[in-house]
């Protein structure tokens, strides 16, 4: 079966960085698009990053872009996602997810999703 699991959350101060990994199984990583999302206690889910089947566009949300970076690695079925300038704001959990290009997944069309990796960001 399809299993993503995440790794490399945990508590940073704010300023400092994280870089979350999510190692996939059971699917045919080369045919997803790849992506983050992340909840924040009390709040809907929402879209954080996502990478195409190729690996040739992003895409970001607005609160993220210019501090966060997701990366693909094809040969290991490994999609990254590179936390810098981490504000409290961003303490969440973080998923990852497969779907069907980067363009859906920022819309939210997931196909497949992880069982999140935890990120506190302290003031």
């Amino acid at each position: 079966q399809v299993q993503l699991v995440e790794s490399g959350g945990g508590l940073v101060q704010a300023g400092g960085c994280l870089r979350l990994s999510c190692a996939t199984s059971g699917l045919t990583f080369s045919s997803y698009g790849m992506g983050w999302f992340r909840q924040a206690p009390g709040k809907e889910r929402e879209f954080v990053a996502a990478v195409s089947r190729r690996g040739s566009r992003t895409y970001y949300s607005d609160s993220v872009k210019g501090r966060f970076t997701i990366s693909r690695d094809d040969a290991k079925s490994t999609v990254s996602l590179q936390m810098n300038s981490l504000k409290p704001e961003d303490t969440a959990v973080y998923y990852c997810a497969a779907g069907p290009s980067g363009f859906e997944l920022e819309r939210h069309q997931a196909n497949y999703w992880g069982q999140g990796t935890e990120v506190t960001v302290s003031s």
